[in-house]
């Protein structure tokens, strides 16, 4: 395998993988999601056309270059989805800015300027360009035409496509990249910005080149160079705006992998406390087989990944309905239960914010015991977490402890001799 083979694996790889990473929230997703998700498809299949793979599933029809045709149709598919979405995407932040006015213009002319352009490629491939010439004649599409008008048109019309609608997303991805507050966004986009510049000038050589070697046909040896420098071009226009995707998506990627290990490490908490309390839960937890023991890994599974679009959104419904059902069990719960289990976690060693998190969980094991006790004002209560970004990590703690407690816990705390007077300690 060559270098540029080689190159061109790689670019592929990073294609199917942010498609493939991205499918899910396409499927579900807005306009823009699936736009994007179609440009990363489009393109990846345009690649796969220029490997000999991609070349050989096409060649038995028959129809000499065609691949070049169906490459260039999705590309140019491709950059109009991707242009869909940069319009889509920073329409909502500013509808009225000029910047978003004119990009706005340009899409609505790019999407009709692609059927217009692809109709023409279609049109001038059969019907004007010699195809009777192979790669026996040239490796290259442009070196087996060269001379001729026809190709100046198609090529022509394919180079000035691509450059427009790639200007107008680099410009809109550099401008977001001066604003970007984050590191590894603005990184993100000023990459993504390089490689639209870089596939401009791509069009631009390829171009020049084209309208030179109309008027004056160029030595073989001269194609051939102008072919490793275009590709040349592409390759790190391409890479820098796979690699700039992926920064941001890496932090995506990030997020929802602690959302996920969050949601699980919850589960058991939120799934013993919901069914405690009957409708405290917006989505009841999978009761397979009446929740027999056989199926909990079952159940466990559809809680996990139902309902909810995103592992973001599932672990704030957990931590919504864990705080519900608290606040139900306090009014159920006698006024010293906690008291109680904070003396019982002491007594067991456990000190500091680790007592706290081990009182809570004795207190909810023994609070669920008497779900079905008459509702009054609800008993005092502590737990730590001002805000959703600090009590994940404290109910994970609870949890953690929750998971250890004896199932016991509650017949303990109940044996435990009231805290003495103060009066009565002198």
């Amino acid at each position: 395998m060559s270098l540029s083979d080689a190159f061109v694996s790689l670019i592929i790889a990073l294609l199917l993988l942010q498609a493939v990473v991205r499918l899910p929230t396409a499927l579900r997703g807005r306009r823009r999601e699936r736009s994007l998700w179609g440009a990363f498809a489009a393109f990846a299949a345009a690649w796969w056309l220029r490997t000999d793979t991609g070349r050989a599933v096409i060649d038995p029809l028959s129809i000499t270059d065609l691949p070049t045709l169906l490459k260039h149709v999705l590309a140019i598919a491709g950059i109009c989805v991707l242009l869909t979405y940069i319009t889509d995407i920073y329409h909502e932040e500013d509808a009225g800015a000029r910047h978003i006015k004119i990009t706005s213009a340009v899409h609505r002319v790019a999407v009709r300027a692609s059927l217009a352009t692809v109709l023409c490629l279609v049109a001038v491939f059969f019907l004007v360009l010699d195809r009777s010439k192979t790669a026996a004649d040239s490796p290259y599409f442009m070196g087996r035409h060269a001379g001729e008008p026809g190709l100046a048109l198609y090529l022509g019309l394919f180079n000035t496509y691509i450059a427009s609608a790639a200007a107008v997303c680099g410009y809109q991805w550099g401008r977001a990249a001066r604003i970007a507050r984050r590191w590894s966004l603005r990184t993100g986009l000023a990459m993504m910005a390089a490689g639209m510049t870089v596939i401009v000038v791509y069009s631009v050589v390829r171009t020049v080149y084209l309208a030179a070697t109309t008027l004056r046909p160029a030595a073989a040896a001269a194609g051939s160079a102008q072919e490793h420098i275009t590709d040349t071009l592409l390759y790190a226009g391409f890479a820098l705006w796979l690699l700039g995707s992926l920064t941001p998506a890496t932090r995506t990627l990030t997020t929802q992998a602690r959302a996920i290990r969050a949601v699980i490490g919850l589960h058991r908490l939120w799934r013993d406390l919901v069914l405690t309390i009957d409708g405290s839960a917006l989505h009841a937890p999978s009761m397979l087989l009446g929740g027999h023991r056989t199926f909990s890994l079952l159940n466990t599974v559809r809680d996990l990944v139902s309902h909810d679009t995103t592992p973001q959104i599932r672990l704030g419904r957990f931590v919504t309905e864990i705080r519900d059902v608290t606040h139900e069990l306090r009014r159920r719960a006698p006024a010293d239960l906690f008291e109680r289990a904070r003396r019982l976690a002491k007594a067991e060693g456990h000190i500091g914010l680790d007592a706290d998190a081990v009182a809570e969980a004795y207190w909810l094991k023994a609070a669920m015991t008497l779900a079905g006790a008459p509702g009054r004002a609800p008993a005092a209560f502590h737990t730590a977490g001002d805000d959703f970004a600090s009590e994940v990590p404290w109910l994970l703690r609870v949890a953690r402890a929750y998971r250890h407690a004896s199932p016991h816990t509650g017949a303990i705390m109940d044996a435990l001799a009231p805290a003495p007077l103060p009066h009565l300690a002198k």
